[in-house]
């Protein structure tokens, strides 16, 4: 028995799981996934995008100890050997992974947008780092751009290049085409129904799409570097 198992019995929640390591994997060769078990049960499964937000998506499975990382390369491959849905996770990389997760509470629910807005917004953009930026990627002063602005009852929030580009990337929103980021996805294809949820807490932005959430931290809080189990 492994000291370090993710157990999956559902053949699809194990090829979601694949999916999200192997987005991951496009945006770092070298991604951490953190597992840590819900409080009301299944497996959150996180990565950092590079982008300065984090991508979350939730399975229906159980990880022990309720709390490791493992190296994404290795999870691809131990899922797709896994036909019994257990899992080794391989060595662990818990000091691999830097900073603070957001917490599971505590979010209040600002607006809707509808999917097809983020995803046209994310065209525009990589149009614009193609003009503008370089070898090293699209210019930081494209990144930082605040590009969408959403009002609540309560409080407000704005959305930067770099949060829709992470949410985007990862592949949370449903369409047609091989990515969302390209020219042979129509945004207007993509049903005007299909919305991204925004929530905000005090230090945390959050966007929930169908197929997984994005968290950034919101203007003025610094990402944590300490490493935090």
């Amino acid at each position: 028995m492994y000291e370090r198992v993710l157990t999956v019995p559902d053949a699809v929640e194990r090829e979601n799981l694949a999916t999200f390591c192997t987005r991951a994997l496009r945006l770092d060769e070298a991604a951490v996934i953190r597992m840590r078990t819900r409080a009301g049960g299944g497996v959150s499964c996180w990565a950092a995008t590079g982008f300065d937000a984090l991508a979350a998506r939730v399975i229906t499975g159980t990880v022990v100890p309720d709390d490791t990382s493992a190296g994404a390369d290795v999870l691809v491959a131990a899922v797709q050997q896994a036909t019994d849905g257990v899992i080794d996770p391989g060595f662990s990389m818990d000091s691999a992974w830097r900073g603070a997760l957001p917490p599971d509470g505590g979010f209040g629910h600002l607006d809707d947008v509808p999917a097809r807005v983020l995803v046209g917004l994310a065209q525009r953009g990589v149009a614009l780092a193609k003009e503008h930026g370089s070898s090293h990627g699209p210019p930081s002063s494209l990144l930082e751009q605040e590009v969408l602005h959403v009002a609540g009852e309560n409080d407000d929030v704005s959305i930067s290049m770099r949060t829709v580009f992470a949410l985007t990337a990862m592949g949370f929103v449903p369409h047609s085409g091989s990515d969302p980021l390209t020219v042979d996805v129509d945004p207007d294809r993509i049903a005007p129904d299909e919305v991204v949820r925004v929530r905000v807490s005090k230090v945390w932005l959050r966007l929930d799409a169908r197929y997984g959430s994005v968290f950034a931290r919101r203007a003025g809080q610094q990402l944590s570097l300490t490493v935090e189990r």
